[in-house]
């Protein structure tokens, strides 16, 4: 049998007719599948099926996303201009505060770990499902309820405080703090419910064959989230009920008026959320890796090292959230601590990005979508991440503390690196999810708009914030506006962007061709079923292999998709079969 090429797949595929592929649909798809195995809005509704769970939360945190994306696009049109633009400065604090709000807590901490992570997990475990299949939908309707209370506080009053309600300014004002605080309560109980479910999952599912070091690297990255998950959360759902309830009687805890300690709520409120931000870019690292691997044709380099790294920022990611208050009063010899610790996390980050050029080193890369929008996280999140040591270093933090530098870097860990990684994730999963191929040139246009666009928005930002120029801020001095008018061109660009990828993805669900079961030619168990994958994962028990053994991988014709051959083994074990 010939073995092609990607190049030669991809050539292929764009020769056939639209028609003649979505009418002959490859042997890898499945007409009996998990979208079409029971019907009507209530299968859906109760379903315990761990894909159409993901399914339900991808549809959740995209309209939170697109929610947060308006009121970016507001805050940017009302900083057109150094006075006011579209409205007064009451309602541009509403807007900058619901857009953090609604974006950290409704879609970047949920977006790869709830909705992609659901549905890949079990499948590249070769399970049926999670652990707790009815844990996990109970999570899927926390996260509604919290959604729900954001809603609540949208229409009664909004909030103004910004996304980390800081004390005392969140017990004095007059818009809705109490409901935003219990919508983010809630929230939290629902990542703990999953993060706690996928380390049972990762503990006690793992088929035979599949030991700790040949499991996928994303698997390894949700297994350190869920360990930040379960840990971390419980400090910021405690420290925003003592909140909701100082708030409500007056009861002093960290408000100085009724003989509480500011500095205190900012100890408890950071020693979640500098975590958080892990939350939010650990599973993006993870979809990098698989990325990598599958667009460069070769085995990741230093498996071992991407994983301990995983670990390794998980644990680091608890002791450093004192840099975020150098400037509140601390001792000397604690910011120094502190600062010596938070340079200690980019070791492991470093060694990442760094492994990920060694794999691309004389690899066949194949720029398909996703492997576009990986090499964009790697540009981005170098730059935030190397941007991250200015405020980590006492002498320059100082000057730079609560400016567009901070806001800039940021964005481009937390968009330059969690967006994109999601986007990147949902273009490489999005035929295993749906069964439907979509444009290839459309996906990576969007990824180049995407990457200039976010470049334009955020990269003066830097320049802003060395300038002096505050975050938050409603009025500035003329002599910024230019900065300021070339970010808000970026944001329209990149918002549209975004809809030019959202239009790609939507457009193959009705226009696709019908995927088959190993696009990509990758190597990891869910690529060893159907597109889109039966109700039960695998009709037969899939073959555990090494994760990353792409030379086992050859594109045959006949099936139009790659699949794996024993005779590529090279030697190596015997590879086993997991139960199902």
């Amino acid at each position: 049998m010939a073995v092609e090429t990607p190049t030669d797949y991809a050539a292929g595929e764009a020769a056939a007719s639209p028609e003649r592929r979505a009418a002959a649909g490859p042997p890898g798809y499945a007409e009996d599948n998990y979208l079409n195995h029971s019907k009507g809005i209530l299968s859906w509704l109760v379903t315990l099926d761990h894909k159409r769970i993901g399914v339900m939360y991808l549809i959740g945190v995209l309209s939170a996303f697109l929610l947060g994306g308006i009121f970016a696009l507001l805050v940017r049109a009302e900083l057109w201009t150094p006075a006011r633009t579209i409205v007064d400065a009451d309602t541009y604090n509403r807007f900058f505060t619901l857009h953090g709000a609604i974006m950290v807590f409704l879609f970047l901490i949920p977006s790869v770990p709830a909705a992609l992570g659901n549905f890949i997990l079990p499948i590249m475990l070769g399970a049926k499902d999670v652990a707790f299949p009815r844990m996990n939908l109970g999570s899927f309707y926390l996260w509604c309820g919290g959604a729900v209370f954001f809603l609540i506080t949208l229409l009664n009053g909004s909030l103004d405080t910004g996304w980390t309600f800081y004390v005392p300014y969140s017990t004095s004002t007059d818009t809705a703090v109490i409901t935003a605080l219990m919508g983010v309560f809630i929230l939290g109980f629902s990542s703990i419910f999953t993060g706690l479910n996928f380390i049972v999952t990762v503990h006690t599912m793992r088929p035979p064959g599949m030991e700790w070091f040949k499991m996928p690297l994303f698997l390894w990255a949700l297994y350190a989230t869920s360990i930040i998950q379960v840990l971390a959360t419980p400090v910021l759902a405690v420290t925003l009920l003592l909140l909701a309830v100082e708030r409500s009687t007056g009861i002093g805890v960290f408000d100085p008026a009724y003989g509480g300690d500011p500095v205190l709520f900012q100890h408890f409120f950071w020693f979640y959320s500098h975590p958080a931000v892990y939350i939010m870019i650990l599973p993006g690292f993870g979809i990098i890796s698989e990325l990598i691997a599958t667009f460069s044709r070769k085995h990741i380099f230093g498996y071992r090292f991407i994983a301990y790294s995983s670990i390794a920022i998980a644990l680091f990611g608890f002791l450093v959230w004192g840099h975020h208050m150098f400037t509140s009063g601390m001792s000397t010899v604690a910011a120094f601590v502190f600062s010596l610790l938070t340079f200690s996390v980019s070791i492991p980050s470093a060694i990442k990005v760094f492994n990920w050029l060694a794999t691309m080193y004389k690899g066949n890369i194949w720029l398909a979508t996703p492997m576009c929008y990986a090499l964009s996280f790697i540009f981005l999140f170098t730059i935030g991440g190397l941007t991250g040591l200015h405020l980590g270093a006492l002498a320059t933090d100082i000057h730079l503390h609560d400016s567009y530098f901070v806001v800039s870097h940021f964005h481009y860990v937390m968009v330059g690196g969690t967006l994109v990684a999601f986007l990147g994730g949902l273009f490489y999963w999005w035929p295993k999810m749906t069964g439907r191929m979509y444009n290839d040139f459309w996906g990576r246009v969007s990824a180049l708009i995407v990457f200039l666009a976010f470049n334009l928005t955020f990269f003066p930002q830097f320049i802003l914030g060395t300038k002096g120029m505050p975050r938050r801020y409603y009025n500035y001095v003329p002599e910024f506006q230019f900065w300021h008018q070339m970010s808000t061109v970026g944001a329209f660009l990149l918002g549209g962007g975004l809809l030019v990828a959202a239009a790609v993805l939507v457009y193959s669900l009705f226009r696709g061709a019908k995927a088959p079961a190993n696009p990509w030619g990758a190597a990891t168990l869910e690529w060893q079923c159907s597109s889109p994958p039966p109700h039960n994962n695998f009709d037969e028990p899939p073959t555990v292999g090494d994760p990353y053994a792409l030379n086992r991988v050859v594109y045959d014709p006949d099936t139009r998709s790659y699949r794996q051959i024993d005779e590529f083994s090279n030697g190596g074990p015997p590879q086993q079969t997991a139960k199902v």
